[in-house]
């Protein structure tokens, strides 16, 4: 399945039905109108590979985020990860999913791990939640 807007477009690579999360309104509020980003959800084999290849780290992981221009950008998101994670996090699957993916657009669209990149995610998790 599939999502694809003009500015948007989500995907599983895995098996099973999307996340039902507002990814548009998550996008145009963090990212902007015209800013184009593609989420995928993957394996966590796919995870690792790309981990592995990019940041030189042989594990899988929840998110990996590549901003690719100023107005574009990928999220790579492993939702076995992201399940198996959300208890060490005191949240249920879905609110944890919600983090990871705002998580996620905030460095691509340049944030660090910080006090600026946190307190943006509290504010969006408070308003998409």
């Amino acid at each position: 399945m599939r999502i694809d807007t003009d500015t948007i477009s989500v995907a599983r690579s895995t098996k099973g039905k999307l996340p039902s999360l507002p990814f548009v309104d998550m996008s145009v509020a963090i990212l902007g109108k015209k800013f184009e980003l593609s989420i995928v959800f993957i394996s966590e084999e796919e995870s690792q590979k790309l981990n592995n290849t990019h940041r030189q780290k042989n594990y899988p992981t929840n998110v990996l985020s590549f901003p690719l221009t100023e107005t574009s950008g990928e999220i790579y998101i492993c939702l076995k990860k992201v399940r198996s994670e959300a208890k060490d996090f005191d949240k249920t699957y879905m609110q944890f999913l919600l983090h990871i993916v705002i998580h996620g657009m905030l460095h691509v669209k340049g944030f660090d791990h910080g006090l600026a990149m946190d307190k943006l995610e509290e504010k969006y998790i408070k308003k998409f939640q």
